[in-house]
């Protein structure tokens, strides 16, 4: 025989899996009819922690269908208990107002910030372009520079290899001309000792000619004297 279950069964289940089990972690606001309390207990015997300004936001912990309250924890970190019937699913009217209030600011705002910014980006981008103009004027004169370096590099270079060069045509010279000094002193010396002996020779000859002829004379008188 198959039994019927009791009908208030399923709810009596329900309820217990509610008040056993915590809700998703989510967030509710104050209603924005009042100002309530967080209490620290799930009935109106527990203290109050503090005075819930409409509008607050809540992190829900857990929900007690049976009691009406809900555990929850402020932004600042107080956990405590306040009616589920106080709290919504979207931030109160005023704040939602103010917010959108602020946006709307904000975007009556944004035109003028955005011009000004696109003013800004504009002038940067002419500062970078001339600094960019500026840099490649740089460029092509540095490189003029530096090609000019390295022609007078290479005029160095070869100045020096022509300096090296002279250099050693100089001392070759200076011995070429150190050996003709020597040559022709040498040929002084020898045309010195040529005329030396020439006129050691014209003396000597100028010598027995002086002491031949007064004998050639002497010869001569005294045939001219014989042939008398």
């Amino acid at each position: 025989m198959t039994r019927t279950p009791h009908p208030l069964l399923p709810p009596l289940l329900l309820t217990a899996l509610l008040v056993a089990a915590p809700a998703v972690a989510e967030t509710r606001y104050v209603t924005d009819q009042y100002d309530f309390n967080l209490r620290a207990g799930e009935s109106t015997r527990y203290k109050i922690i503090r005075t819930l300004p409409s509008g607050t936001p809540l992190e829900i912990l857990g929900i007690n269908e049976k009691t009406g309250y809900a555990q929850v924890r402020t932004e600042d970190g107080k956990t405590g208990y306040i009616l589920t019937r106080y709290l919504q699913d979207e931030p109160a009217a005023r704040t939602r107002l103010a917010d959108m209030s602020a946006k709307l600011a904000e975007l009556q705002q944004a035109p003028d910030a955005l011009a000004a910014k696109l003013a800004e980006l504009r002038q940067q981008h002419d500062t970078l372009t001339a600094d960019y103009s500026a840099l490649k004027r740089d460029k092509q004169t540095l490189e003029r520079e530096l090609a000019e370096v390295r022609q007078v590099s290479k005029d160095a270079l070869r100045i020096n290899r022509e300096r090296v060069q002279l250099q050693n045509d100089v001392a070759t010279l200076t011995e070429q001309v150190r050996d003709l000094e020597y040559q022709s002193r040498e040929l002084a010396n020898q045309r010195d000792q040529r005329w030396f002996m020439i006129g050691a020779g014209v003396v000597a000859g100028g010598i027995l000619i002086g002491l031949i002829l007064p004998n050639l004379r002497l010869r001569r008188r005294r045939s001219s004297w014989g042939s008398l």
